[in-house]
């Protein structure tokens, strides 16, 4: 079956997404030559694999040949691909000819194969040649095998020809000693964008400030870590009172409030700022005690979400100071359902102060057990979302085996991304049969993933029956390949009322093919209204369809409204539409802004656009640029289609003639 948009979204609701891990391999492949931009597929034509394809085929045809830069690159193409044996033939004829970078890229694939000790040797040819990525791989290598020395020596090599991976493996290793040396190299991966690197460099400073600042006799306010204060114990009287204090990070050298930033916090907030949680929860703390709380609040709450528990509780106590309880409760059942104590406490001495024992007492062993279905389904949710599966795993089978049918479908899609499709299909189908719509439609995505439509379609009818938007589209897309069209329609115009701008585009298709040809617009007659089509591409265009956004500029400028065409023009070709790019250009052309066209046809062309290539050679003629015209007929040569490829080698040939005359 054809899927197109996004397949599915799971997160809270537990709908199967394949995750997106990224590849070791991808860490350590060297680049070798141009590769072709990627297109996004779902907004673009089948036409758009085209450039990977022809680079693949250019290769090939070159590697066929001898060339060894071909030999490399095509290998290390079709390592990232995860064609093993379609690559190793190309690694292993370029390295023997002398390659460093297939030398290195051989070396990762024999590694892929489980065979360690071969991959190592050819880590050491590329590493003895240059390559700081196989020289880093290298070091690795001997580090998980217990040869420190060597893999020293090999880390050392990669961090001095200045590969951020491997400055911070040194490091990781020179501390692992205790060896002084380590924060030169964490500074070296640091000042290349490596988080962790920036995060374990200000800790060090951080320690070293502490260590500095104070003395035996130091009398400085005592601090709380975010998450952990003196609350009010379980069984506690209704009266007593919870924690106060300011947040400070753990081994934090504090200084005066309203100080300048330090060397440490500057890393902090490096960190934080590509991502890193407990950075963003150190730096939250820095700056409460600075007194902004403002902004330690943003920080605490970057940290929270990405599911570190310390910073939701140090967020709720925030809120709690300004006033804002029920807030500050949101935050600490947060950070109590992530199994932090302290947050569970914070919850149980809120409803204590108000008097309510029972529920305080309930917070109070909620920290150690949830008992009920719907708090087992919901730890898992929280564990999920903070991807920490075997917990969500944990409480989704015990939700799920109480008859929980959401925990059941979340469990499900857990083990279909662990690679357990057999697992999980039972779990899909308790779900799904005790009405759980997401299930359903996760049951049509199995079945086609194993090629099995019919059964697929069967899963998707039930989920869009129930009202699930991409199973409505689902169902949608088969009708209009099986030629139903009015089953296409009912379905597409589901999934668009829903949201789908996939759907909306597809239903503007079906209906724009059904509108007889308006014909040439002409000058001076009123025009016309828009048609129901129309109004579905603005919607799928409005939420950023590319392809509808071309359409709507399409119909828009036959109908003479050249403004609205332009806009819509302009907006696919910024967003990355190469035909959007195109047909703006022709729209400036034909009102005399040839400047600017050629602007948008470059950058048509450059995306692989041979139309848009052919017209910047026939601009390039008409300026007497002619070296600069058969370069772009060469490449609207190789872009195609065939009309455009045979027009563009005449006028080729044409400019070559006028060259040598």
């Amino acid at each position: 079956m054809v899927f197109m948009g996004d397949r599915a979204t799971l997160l809270e609701t537990g709908r199967f997404v394949q995750r997106h891990a990224r590849n070791a391999a991808d860490e350590i492949i060297e680049a070798v030559g141009a590769v072709d931009a990627a297109v996004d597929t779902t907004a673009e034509t089948d036409a758009d694999t085209e450039n990977e394809t022809e680079t693949e085929a250019r290769h090939r045809r070159a590697a066929e040949r001898g060339d060894l830069a071909s030999m490399s690159a095509l290998g290390a193409l079709l390592l990232r691909r995860g064609d093993l044996d379609g690559a190793e033939p190309y690694l292993r004829g370029a390295t023997a000819e002398g390659d460093r970078a297939a030398a290195n890229n051989l070396g990762v694939l024999l590694h892929q194969r489980g065979y360690a000790e071969e991959a190592a040797g050819w880590w050491r040819v590329a590493a003895v040649a240059g390559s700081a990525p196989a020289a880093h791989a290298l070091g690795r290598h001997h580090r998980e095998r217990g040869d420190e020395p060597a893999a020293e020596y090999w880390l050392r090599q990669a961090a001095e020809q200045g590969h951020a991976l491997g400055a911070y493996a040194l490091a990781d290793l020179l501390e692992h000693r205790s060896d002084v040396g380590a924060e030169r190299w964490l500074r070296a991966a640091a000042e290349q964008g490596h988080r962790e690197a920036a995060y374990r460099l200000a800790l060090a400073l951080e320690r070293r400030a502490t260590e500095t600042t104070r003395g035996p006799h130091d009398t400085g306010t005592r601090l709380r870590v975010p998450g952990t204060g003196a609350l009010v114990p379980t069984g506690a009287p209704a009266a007593a009172p919870a924690a106060t204090g300011t947040g400070a990070a753990p081994g934090r050298a504090v200084g005066e409030p309203g100080g300048e930033p330090t060397e440490a916090e500057q890393w902090f907030r490096q960190a934080a700022a590509r991502g890193h949680r407990r950075a963003a929860l150190h730096l939250g703390a820095i700056l409460e005690h600075r007194g902004e709380l403002k902004e330690a609040g943003r920080w605490y709450l970057s940290s929270a979400k990405e599911g570190e528990a310390k910073a939701a509780c140090a967020l709720g106590f925030l809120l709690r100071d300004a006033g804002d309880e029920e807030s500050a409760a949101v935050w600490w059942l947060r950070a109590a359902q992530d199994g932090d104590g302290n947050a569970a406490n914070a919850l149980g001495a809120l409803h204590a102060a108000r008097g309510e024992q029972q529920t305080a007492e309930r917070w109070y062993r909620a920290a150690m057990d949830a008992g009920d279905v719907n708090g087992a389904y919901n730890l898992g949710l929280l564990c999920a979302a903070q991807d920490r599966i075997p917990q969500a795993e944990q409480w989704y089978r015990r939700a799920a085996y109480a008859g929980h049918r959401e925990a059941a479908n979340a469990l499900a899609v857990l083990l279909l991304q662990a690679g357990d499709a057999n697992g999980a299909e039972p779990w899909f189908s308790k779900a799904a049969e005790a009405g759980s719509v997401d299930a359903a439609f996760n049951l049509g995505i199995l079945h086609a993933g194993r090629d099995d439509d019919r059964t697929a379609l069967v899963w998707y009818e039930r989920a869009a029956a129930a009202g699930h938007t991409e199973a409505a589209l689902q169902v949608g897309i088969a009708a209009l390949r099986d030629g139903d069209e009015r089953t296409a329609e009912r379905h597409l115009r589901c999934a668009a009322g829903g949201g789908s701008a996939e759907a909306a585009f597809r239903l503007a298709s079906v209906l724009d093919a059904r509108r007889p040809d308006p014909g040439p617009a002409v000058l001076g007659a009123p025009r016309e209204e828009k048609s129901e089509c129309e109004e579905w591409y603005e919607r799928a265009a409005q939420q950023g369809h590319r392809r509808a956004q071309v359409r709507v500029g399409m119909l828009a400028a036959g109908r003479g409204d050249l403004a609205e065409a332009d806009r819509w023009y302009r907006e696919a070709a910024e967003a990355g539409s190469r035909n959007g790019a195109f047909n703006l250009g022709l729209l400036l052309a034909r009102e005399g802004s040839e400047r600017e066209a050629a602007l948008w046809w470059t950058r048509a062309a450059r995306a692989g656009h041979g139309r848009a290539a052919l017209r910047l050679a026939l601009l390039a003629a008409r300026r007497g640029e002619l070296t600069e015209g058969r370069r772009w007929c060469a490449r609207a040569v190789e872009l195609g289609p065939a009309e455009v490829a045979e027009r563009a080698a005449r006028l080729s040939e044409a400019l070559h003639q006028e060259l040598t005359a």
